[in-house]
């Protein structure tokens, strides 16, 4: 598409969400029309239509000023005047891109359509120098509106639950992704739980979903969950553990929006009501990035975003055993390299290193403790985790200790190269449920 036709049709779509604004009566129509038209925009010229879309619905400073210098004047001793100048400020200020946005709960489709618009909005926020932040400020601001109180329904996923439901969560677990349906179904076994929340503009698919094992204790590898000896491993006594193995997010556009913290405290109120012995609710989560992010950058010498350099590295390994892990380097590669720590980096890049059990042996304890740094002392530009998953979890108030880290815990091909096989336990503690209990309880009309 040339620039000249990209503009036209930009423009076009900017005047038809004016039409909306303008016209509430023929909205239904108009947004129709505009998520078609919106949908035919290729992925490139999105960014410029978001950063037209910030410039042309804005409140013009000409529109506010006599309406400031009115308030400013008036004695607030006089409170009807008061009240109503505070009153012709907040008409006046109110957005016009949320009074537009706002029209698309009542059109079939209309909510999944602004969660798509909003994670394009998140991805071209990536792109643009703009501050498309405040666009997203305002379509955020509906979403979390429209995800409270009536809207939401918890359920629970069973063996009997429709085929089409159990389909759409075999296919949209990223965290550890199955390859047929008979996966799913062992993962909805007599030790399992899955539970998904649904909005009631969004009933045929769920927006979130969580996995859950029962256990006797913190599982502390995945192939104890996932393996298909452990579905009905240790049934002599009821469990007393709830392992959150699998969290996923199915709509982009809810990305920050916090519900991860509602759906696991009703998992916990739902899961207490039939299971009264467990006492202990905790993830076993991987920790994605961990490698190919930060580890490997720190060997490599690029670590300025960091806080670990590779020159501390050294300090995670007792010194009888750089020779010996530099020796088993050079035997692996083959490589007469003396730089230990070149030879470590070039061994955590071979596909199946863990396989190797004296590495493994060697390995073990400095991986776990760097693991641990990394969770809890590495933080992004915002100051929060650098780890996504550590960031959404103890943000959420749950947290880790040293021995909650497990080498190992994951040895496949995906789990070795995202995170040298190490996952992590965060636990949830009776404390936090508690406080976010106060907070989350009764505000939702869920059903189980």
């Amino acid at each position: 598409m040339s620039d000249r036709t990209a503009q036209k049709k930009i423009k076009e779509l900017i005047d038809r969400l004016g039409d909306i604004g303008a016209r509430q009566e023929e909205s239904a129509e108009r947004l129709s029309k505009f998520r078609e038209q919106y949908g035919s925009l290729p992925a490139d010229d999105r960014v410029f239509f978001f950063e037209t879309l910030l410039r042309t619905f804005t409140i013009p400073k000409k529109t506010l000023v006599p309406v400031l210098q009115d308030l400013l004047t008036t004695d607030e001793e006089d409170a009807d005047i008061w009240h109503q100048r505070l009153n012709d400020l907040r008409r006046q200020v109110e957005s016009p891109l949320r009074q537009i946005f706002a029209g698309f709960i009542n059109l079939p489709g209309g909510l999944k359509s602004l969660l798509d618009f909003r994670a394009d909005l998140l991805s071209a926020q990536r792109q643009s120098s703009s501050h498309l932040g405040i666009l997203d400020e305002e379509i955020a601001y509906l979403i979390n509106v429209w995800f409270q109180q009536g809207f939401l329904v918890l359920k629970e996923i069973t063996q009997e639950s429709s085929y089409r439901q159990i389909r759409f969560l075999k296919d949209h677990d990223l965290v550890h992704p199955m390859a047929n349906l008979e996966e799913m179904a062992r993962r909805l076994g007599d030790d399992r739980r899955c539970f998904a929340l649904y909005h009631r503009a969004l009933l045929q698919e769920p927006v979130v979903f969580i996995e859950v094992a029962l256990t006797r204790g913190l599982a502390r590898s995945i192939h104890e969950i996932l393996g298909e000896s452990s579905i009905s491993a240790a049934r002599t006594r009821p469990p007393d553990t709830a392992i959150f193995y699998s969290i996923n997010n199915t709509q982009n556009g809810l990305a920050g929006l916090g519900l991860g913290k509602v759906l696991i405290f009703q998992v916990v109120e739902a899961l207490k009501k039939d299971h009264p012995a467990i006492g202990t609710f905790a993830t076993l989560s991987p920790m994605p990035g961990f490698w190919e992010k930060y580890f490997k950058p720190v060997l490599n010498g690029r670590h300025d975003a960091f806080a670990l350099k590779k020159e501390r590295v050294p300090e995670f390994f007792p010194e009888k055993v750089r020779p010996l892990v530099l020796a088993e380097g050079q035997r692996i590669t083959g490589s007469k390299n003396e730089d230990w720590l070149a030879l470590l980096g070039q061994v955590l890049d071979r596909e199946r290193w863990i396989e190797h059990q004296p590495l493994e042996d060697l390995l073990r304890k400095p991986l776990t403790r760097i693991a641990f740094f990394y969770l809890t002392q590495e933080r992004n530009r915002q100051g929060k985790p650098l780890n996504p998953v550590a960031g959404f979890h103890l943000g959420n108030g749950a947290t880790v200790q040293p021995h909650h880290v497990h080498f190992g815990a994951n040895r496949s091909p995906r789990g070795l190269s995202e995170s040298c096989g190490l996952m992590v336990n965060y636990i949830y503690s009776q404390t936090w449920l508690y406080q976010i209990g106060r907070t989350v309880k009764g505000l939702l009309p869920w059903k189980i």
